[in-house]
């Protein structure tokens, strides 16, 4: 936890955001989240707080509520004083009293109360409005609060507040951005491990447990879940009990999080033997040169859709000197052909969450209302389009995929085949899939990489691999 008094300043900037977009007062009522059961109430998944949450009021023991005015920030803590169960099962946990002081709270009351609280609200006709829930178990509890039928809540979502919180939350503190870099840092260090350490023989499971491990021993968790794959193609691959074998490309998206709850989110390719594969390290610098010029792109008042087109740009460029592509590439980019080997979009806002805020709605966090999500292949995958500010932090994510069934689809529907030289790109299937992330942050200048990074070139890499 930050000092009580961020948490305070956090709240009255949310309320002077959302008074700003017209919305003068009334209640905001944020639920902390539940212990979300495994396969019987007592066998629980690892608790994991709420982001705007822990933004806003920063304690992390479930079911706490909490109420906010609008019109003034003054804030109420709903809590219930440990019992003797929680005592004998759980050991002592902070008093409704402490918690109501680490988070800087203007008063508190136990959680029995807050129902005759919210009926007062109701019967004064005071606006009351929640953040949109996107777990189940939230929905029924204020569905049971307020007397309102679970697919009824939309209503009381407003729109305004929504924007108004991702306004405050997007722009990350100096404190913020110290604990997001110890992320990165801890996440690098864990791929070079993982780097140096894979062999022929291991299982992707085995290198997925491997980071968990190594997160732990950081005193972490995983941001989400681990992508430990030799099957790049599938972006979102499970790890599985698949063997790697020398002559495969190795493809880890992996990140920590740290106990402030802020996240890291790195991916690193490389080949499970000492060298890539001729074709796989002719890929390999293209993509690094696409990951430079995306980068060298980023800074304040640049738009993310803008340097998503420069990194496609540059794709394309490189996969028409390989003869995958064809014609003019800028052209081709335009009609979208390249997104049959770069299917999704450059990065994603990074923070307490590692999708950072994509629980309040994915548009209105990564195109604000200044842009329209494009409905083209690839480009509507685009979850950050906006204009970057000084203190945003963000992925910047390339790739290059060759997917079996897409691209036979493609060709069988002859799809832009004036820019893709389909007899080529079926050579190169073997190679499957690889990926580059970094996370950067937004300057007053520029754009800073962030974390302890290791020299992830093509030579770097086979150095690294050659001298396990």
């Amino acid at each position: 936890m930050f000092a009580p008094q961020f948490y305070a300043q956090r709240r009255m900037a949310l309320c002077r955001e959302v008074r700003a977009r017209g919305v003068s007062h009334g209640m905001l009522l944020l639920l902390a989240n539940s212990y979300a059961p495994r396969n019987y109430q007592a066998n629980c998944y690892p608790f994991r707080q709420d982001s705007s949450w822990l933004y806003l009021l920063g304690t992390n023991i479930p079911d706490q509520a909490a109420l906010i005015d609008i019109e003034s920030a003054h804030a109420t803590l709903f809590a219930e004083a440990p019992g003797l169960d929680t005592l004998i099962w759980t050991g002592p946990l902070p008093s409704p009293e402490e918690c109501a002081l680490s988070s800087a709270c203007d008063a508190w009351k136990t959680l029995g109360e807050l129902p005759s609280f919210l009926e007062t609200l109701l019967a004064k006709k005071v606006p009351l409005f929640i953040l949109p829930p996107y777990r189940s178990d939230q929905m029924l509890r204020l569905s049971g609060l307020l007397g309102i039928a679970p697919d009824k809540l939309d209503m009381l979502v407003e729109q305004r507040i929504i924007s108004a919180l991702v306004c405050v939350r997007e722009i990350k503190s100096p404190q913020e951005i110290d604990e997001i870099e110890k992320a990165v840092s801890l996440t690098a260090e864990i791929h070079r491990d993982i780097l140096h350490e894979l062999r022929p023989g291991w299982t992707e499971q085995n290198a997925a447990d491997r980071v968990a491990m190594r997160a732990a021993s950081f005193g972490c968790s995983l941001s989400f879940q681990t992508i430990a794959t030799c099957r790049g193609e599938v972006l979102h691959n499970s790890p599985t009990q698949r063997v790697v074998q020398a002559g495969d490309l190795f493809l880890l998206d992996a990140g920590v999080e740290v106990p402030s709850g802020y996240a890291g989110d790195l991916t690193t390719t490389f080949p499970v033997g000492p060298v890539f594969e001729p074709r796989a390290r002719d890929l390999y610098r293209l993509l690094c040169n696409v990951l430079e010029a995306a980068t060298g792109a980023l800074g304040p008042g640049k738009r993310f859709i803008d340097i998503h087109r420069t990194a496609s740009l540059a794709l394309a460029e490189g996969l028409t000197a390989l003869g995958l592509m064809k014609g003019d590439p800028r052209e081709a980019v335009a009609e979208g052909a390249h997104a049959l080997f770069f299917p999704h979009g450059l990065g994603h806002q990074i923070g307490l969450d590692v999708h950072d805020m994509e629980g309040l709605g994915e548009d209105i966090v990564g195109y604000g209302g200044e842009l329209v999500r494009s409905t083209q292949f690839g480009l509507r995958s685009l979850r950050l389009a906006k204009t970057l500010k000084p203190g945003m932090v963000h992925s910047v994510e390339p790739g290059i995929y060759f997917i079996p069934d897409l691209i036979a689809r493609w060709e069988a529907e002859r799809l832009c085949q004036n820019y893709l030289d389909y007899a080529t790109i079926n050579k190169w299937k073997s190679v499957r899939g690889m990926r580059i992330e970094e996370d950067w942050c937004i300057t007053g200048q520029g754009a800073r990489r962030l974390g302890s990074m290791f020299d992830r070139s093509a030579e770097s890499i086979e150095a690294a691999r050659s001298a396990s």
